[in-house]
């Protein structure tokens, strides 16, 4: 065997996870395949044209896979072990789940996804929702902004130069919206992201380009379940007799969304691609690299 296979082979085995049971390990087998099989249309396509398209793994990257315990993080766990398996390139995987204070449950079923898909995940512990508890204004933002240090972090400790997350195509266009009717802009979540913290890391989006629906329908495909938001506020609302859906601006866009398919089934296509087609000619005014500009300057 050459350094080379010897390597690949190494990679493989670390993103493989441990050995299961014969019939545990035959329904991981079964979830692999359909990525590839059953759902090429839908996931393995779209994740490896995002790739492709913006150019996110390159030979010799070793990219912290993060996984909050939800359906498209673990997706995105299994896609990567795939594209490692059955790509071209040599790249190192690690699978990294942070636990910012979960109660007992959510984080067994954490580990138990992670045993059942054959991930072998890195569990680090944070104090994060203790910390934003008594957070009155954007407490997820913060929330999001304190993880993200933390990922980048750990990522780094295990050798690492890229973390990958898991939003998908919905988040892009949800978005994008709500750039538009609450942060009067016109911006989007990037395919990927140099770190401006951490020098010499980056932040990717591998399933940019899959669409919720279709985590949602691999997810029920094979009766699995993963955690939704399991943060403390969510939790509160739970037990207050609330839904939880009507509690972020987020959501409101997803109705917003879900109303305009109904008049056009482009919809969605043409909300992203109008992040892909900026006209500065018919723009009043723009920001590039922290500047400010206006139509008037070159009128």
């Amino acid at each position: 065997m050459t350094e080379q296979q010897e390597q690949r082979t190494g990679n493989q085995e670390e993103a493989a996870g441990p050995t299961k049971a014969a019939g545990a390990d035959e329904r991981c087998r079964e979830i692999e395949r359909s990525i590839i099989k059953t759902f090429r249309k839908e996931i393995w396509r779209p994740f490896v044209k995002a790739l492709n398209e913006y150019d996110l793994i390159r030979e010799g990257d070793r990219i912290a896979v993060c996984i909050s315990g939800g359906k498209d993080s673990m997706l995105l766990a299994k896609c990567m072990q795939e594209i490692l398996r059955h790509g071209k390139m040599e790249f190192g995987l690690h699978f990294l789940v942070m636990d910012p204070g979960y109660n007992p449950a959510n984080r067994r079923q954490i580990e138990e996804n992670a045993d059942l898909l054959g991930i072998p995940v890195t569990i680090f512990e944070s104090d994060i929702f203790n910390a934003v508890a008594d957070v009155d204004q954007s407490p997820c933002y913060l929330c999001a902004r304190m993880r993200r240090g933390h990922l980048y972090a750990n990522a780094r400790r295990l050798g690492c130069n890229k973390i990958a997350l898991g939003h998908h195509f919905d988040d892009v266009i949800e978005t994008i919206l709500m750039s538009m009717l609450y942060g009067a802009q016109v911006n989007t979540m990037m395919p990927k992201l140099r770190s401006t913290n951490f020098e010499g890391m980056e932040l990717i989006r591998p399933l940019y380009l899959v669409k919720e629906a279709d985590i949602l329908a691999w997810k029920e495909f094979h009766g699995l379940t993963f955690l939704q938001c399991a943060c403390r506020f969510t939790e509160a609302a739970e037990a207050a007799g609330l839904t939880g859906d009507h509690l972020s601006k987020r959501q409101e866009m997803k109705e917003l969304i879900n109303r305009f398919r109904t008049i056009n089934s482009h919809i969605e296509t043409n909300i992203f691609k109008s992040v892909e087609n900026v006209n500065l000619d018919a723009c009043i005014g723009y920001v590039k690299d922290g500047a400010r500009h206006h139509f008037l300057e070159n009128y």
